[in-house]
């Protein structure tokens, strides 16, 4: 199943550009899943009823995910509340804390990715800044876990049913480990759609200086997390050639930016229709030019470890940051680990299996990639005769 998660900077028209790419595909005779997390079901109004065969929608209601969750992680600890003497707090009672969108767009992007009879999810995501944090969630959150609570640091697991018979009440270690168990579960099942050959992003701006810095940033952040961009779609566009000096400069200033994307990759330019698309008939129209609706994406290509060892006795591990200034990276080796900044964004990653027998000895930036050297260390790696 082919998974397009849509973002951009705010305002830019992506919930617009969402549905137009569901819709278009819908109309090519593709099963599509059209995802929304927005508040007020804004694609619900934009495509109207009834929808076309092939299409349908599906909205995160993140207030009702919230106390359903929490009302279910109450009773499996119930007996551990009633031992410290706590009262449940009733569904009624609960109002969504700040994050819980993200969490709750995370699992329906994993139900979504089950769903029967599908071959296309288009996933209206939050802001750029707010998608790629929330993307990154999982990995991030499944690597906490294990370093606070190891599932093989769990002491005495055979004495917990004996001490908790003697209790009367679950132990907690066992009920924290167990809950633990399942959001560890949870998560990784949603990072691998995320991380599936078959998912990739479409970014949607407003071609100008403004949206420029936004795409820049927001690749990094991406290229870090290994998310390809499949394309950029320069929204709102307005046609050259008019006698109107404002809307001249306006066309020339659009043009200039949207070939300037170009140079990075694809670029889908999409008309600027006047009035804010409402309905099926503006979203065909909208789509009417091509090129919204995806073909499906290639492999992801790891990043690679370059042998350089008879040349320069390195090994080089190569990580494409398409954008990157040298002012925006960091990097810092800890054991077999390598955390990794660029921008506003840090990942963890851990180092391929030859190259934590190695020291890090150098780093450079050339044409968007970051090249590592690792010299090898004599202590671990294999001596040759």
């Amino acid at each position: 199943m082919h998974t397009l998660l849509i973002t951009g900077p705010g305002g830019a028209g992506r919930t617009t550009v969402a549905a137009a790419t569901a819709l278009a595909a819908a109309r090519r005779g593709r099963q599509v899943l059209l995802l929304s997390g927005d508040p007020g079901d804004p694609v619900a109004e934009l495509l109207g009823d009834p929808l076309p065969p092939g299409l349908s929608v599906a909205a995160v209601d993140s207030g009702q995910e919230f106390r359903d969750e929490l009302v279910a992680l109450q009773e499996r600890g119930s007996a551990l509340l009633s031992m410290v003497g706590a009262r449940p707090l009733g569904a009624e009672e609960l109002t969504e804390l700040p994050g819980s969108e993200q969490f709750a767009l995370l699992r329906a992007l994993r139900r979504a990715a089950a769903a029967p009879g599908t071959d296309l999810v288009v996933v209206d995501l939050p802001p750029l800044h707010q998608a790629v944090a929330t993307l990154a969630l999982p990995a991030q959150l499944r690597r906490y876990l294990a370093r606070l609570l190891p599932a093989e640091k769990q002491a005495a697991r055979a004495l917990r049913p004996v001490l908790a018979q003697l209790a009367g009440v679950p132990m907690p270690a066992q009920w924290l480990y167990e809950a633990a168990a399942r959001w560890d579960e949870e998560l990784a099942a949603v990072q691998a759609v995320i991380e599936a050959d078959t998912t990739e992003v479409r970014l949607v701006a407003e071609p100008g200086p403004a949206a420029a810095d936004a795409l820049r940033t927001a690749r990094l952040g991406l290229a870090l997390q290994q998310l390809p961009v499949r394309d950029v779609v320069a929204n709102r566009t307005v046609p050259p050639g008019s006698a109107d000096p404002w809307l001249a400069g306006l066309a020339a200033q659009q043009e200039k930016y949207a070939a300037q994307w170009a140079g990075d990759g694809p670029v889908v330019t999409l008309a600027h229709l006047g009035p804010d698309p409402q309905g099926q008939d503006d979203l065909d129209r909208l789509a009417a030019p091509g090129g919204l609706v995806p073909d499906p994406p290639a492999p992801r290509r790891a990043w690679p470890v370059e042998d350089r060892l008879a040349e320069d006795g390195v090994l080089v591990w190569v990580v494409p940051l398409p954008g990157a200034h040298k002012r925006d990276l960091d990097l810092v080796r800890r054991g077999d680990e390598l955390l990794l900044t660029a921008g506003p964004y840090r990942r963890i990653v851990p180092l391929p299996p030859a190259l934590r027998r190695c020291t890090v000895s150098g780093a450079a930036l050339t044409d968007g990639e970051l090249r590592v050297r690792f010299t090898p260390d004599p202590g671990l790696w294999p001596r040759t005769r």
